[in-house]
């Protein structure tokens, strides 16, 4: 039984109830990260608007965006509760990370860009664990569709190319010698 009193559906190939629930909690853990994760794409595209890093970053956010809606929709399909709890905790952890200076405090320090750019190389690499993790199961769930998850991965996967590009040049920028 879950925290309302109703009975749970099986998924077949976890264990159990218990299964159930840790997937439960691992997805809401995943949305906590997806949710740090949008915010902080946005952040940067609107932060570095007018640049070619701002333009290089817009799409990738909106895709990050949607990444969130579509691990709340295969939520919604397993039927496992969203705690929004761990949402909440996800924006207030990326709303602290700004109050960070990163050696400027009256403008934007190209250190910033450099810094939000790892992290998002590592919400996306854990968002690719997320739907590995998902693609396994949809072998012995039928309400996981194996073809959008593996869209998804490879959706994830170019996104990790091109944020890994970014924050090598960006890297190279934030770094060179006068």
């Amino acid at each position: 039984m879950n925290d309302q009193g109703r009975s749970i559906p099986f998924l077949p190939g976890l264990a159990g109830q218990n299964g159930y629930t840790l997937l439960g909690i691992y997805l809401n853990d995943h949305l906590a990260g997806a949710t740090m994760g949008a915010e902080r794409a946005r952040h940067l595209a609107t932060a570095c608007r007018g640049s070619d890093l701002g333009a290089a970053v817009a799409p990738i956010a909106t895709a990050i965006a949607e990444d969130r809606r579509s691990l709340l929709a295969v939520m919604r399909r397993l039927e496992l509760p969203v705690r929004r709890y761990k949402v909440y905790a996800g924006r207030l952890g990326e709303r602290a990370g700004r109050l960070k200076s990163n050696g400027s405090l009256l403008r934007r320090s190209p250190l910033s860009s450099l810094l939000e750019l790892e992290l998002l190389q590592i919400g996306v690499q854990g968002k690719i664990c997320a739907w590995d993790t998902l693609r396994a199961l949809a072998d012995h769930e039928r309400r996981l569709d194996p073809h959008q998850l593996d869209g998804l991965l490879d959706r994830a996967r170019e996104q990790l190319r091109t944020i890994d590009d970014l924050r090598a040049r960006q890297a190279a920028e934030t770094f060179r010698g006068p």
